[in-house]
C-alpha cells in the first residue's frame, strides 16, 4: 500500500476519533457556563462570543462545545446494541436450520414494516428519550444488519475452511467466532456507520420534538429548535449546532466505510 493511500485510509478514522474526543471533552473547553447569559439576546458574533448569543443571551459557542456529549453517548450506545443484536441474528440465520432462517427473516420483515421514527415516538411515550432511542435503533437497525450478515454467512458456510473446522470437531460457537465472524467483519464495520447515523437521526428527531434533553441543557438538537426563531438575527446561533451535528453523522460513517473496505480486502 502506498504512503498516500495509507494516509487517506487513516484520515477518516483519525478525524472521527478526534471529533469524538472533542465532543466528549467539549464542556471542559467551553469558555463560559453554557446555561448562563453572557450577552444581549441574539447578540451577533464578537470577540467575546465567536458565535454570538441565543434568545436568552447564552454563549452559543460554549453551548455548542457542550452540546454533543449526551447525543453522541446515546447514539453510540444505541448503534452498538443494534449492531450486536443484528450480528447475532445474522449468524443464527446464516448457520441455523432452514426453519431458524425463515423465522429470523420473518421477524426482520415484520420489524422493518414499521418506520424507525414511528417506533421511537411510540416508545418515547412510555420510556425516557435515551432509552427510546436505543430500543428503536435495535428494532429498526438490527434487522438490516441481520439480513446482510445472514446472507454473507449463508454464502460461506459451505466453504472449505468452514467444512474443515466442522470436521475437526470444533463446536458451533467456535466455528461462528473463529471462522464465520471474520468473514463478515468488513460488512459489520461498514454497517456500524449506518447504525450510528440512524441512531443520531432518531435522537435528534426526539430532541427537536421535545422528547429528549430538556432546557436549559445544552444539546445540539435542542439548540436547533431553540435557535430557529432567531436565525435572521443571528444565523451563527443556528449554524453552531448544525455543523458539528452533520460532521458527527458523516465522519464516523465515512470511517466505518473505510474500515469495512480494509477489512473486506484483508479477509
Amino acid at each position: 500500500m502506498s504512503r498516500a493511500r495509507l494516509g487517506r485510509d487513516l484520515a477518516g478514522p483519525g478525524a472521527a476519533m478526534a471529533l469524538v474526543a472533542l465532543v466528549l471533552l467539549g464542556r471542559r473547553l467551553a469558555p463560559y457556563d453554557p446555561e448562563r447569559p453572557v450577552a444581549e439576546p441574539w447578540a451577533p458574533p464578537s470577540s467575546k462570543a465567536p458565535l454570538g448569543a441565543d434568545a436568552l443571551g447564552r454563549d452559543v459557542f460554549s453551548r455548542t462545545l457542550s452540546g454533543g456529549a449526551h447525543l453522541l453517548t446515546v447514539s453510540l450506545a444505541a448503534a452498538a446494541v443494534a449492531l450486536l443484536c443484528g450480528v447475532a441474528l445474522g449468524l443464527a440465520a446464516g448457520w441455523g436450520t432452514a426453519a431458524v432462517s425463515r423465522a429470523v427473516r420473518w421477524g426482520c420483515d415484520l420489524l422493518l414494516a414499521v418506520p424507525a421514527l414511528v417506533l421511537a415516538l411510540v416508545l418515547a411515550v412510555a420510556l425516557p428519550g435515551a432509552m427510546a432511542v436505543v430500543v428503536a435503533s435495535v428494532l429498526s437497525g438490527a434487522p438490516l444488519t441481520a439480513r446482510v450478515v445472514g446472507a454473507r454467512c449463508a454464502s460461506v458456510r459451505d466453504s472449505g475452511y468452514v467444512r474443515a473446522a466442522v470436521e475437526r470437531g470444533e463446536r458451533t460457537p467456535s466455528v461462528l467466532v473463529r471462522e464465520l465472524l471474520p468473514a463478515v467483519s468488513g460488512l459489520v464495520a461498514a454497517d456500524a456507520g449506518l447504525r450510528l447515523v440512524t441512531a443520531l437521526q432518531l435522537a435528534t428527531a426526539l430532541a427537536v420534538l421535545g422528547l429528549g434533553p430538556q432546557p436549559p441543557a445544552p444539546d445540539w438538537a435542542l439548540m436547533l429548535s431553540e435557535n430557529l426563531p432567531g436565525a435572521a438575527l443571528n444565523p451563527a446561533a443556528l449554524l453552531g449546532p448544525a455543523v458539528p451535528l452533520a460532521l458527527t453523522a458523516w465522519l464516523p460513517a465515512s470511517a466505518a466505510r473505510t474500515a469495512g473496505r480494509r477489512l473486506g480486502g484483508a479477509a
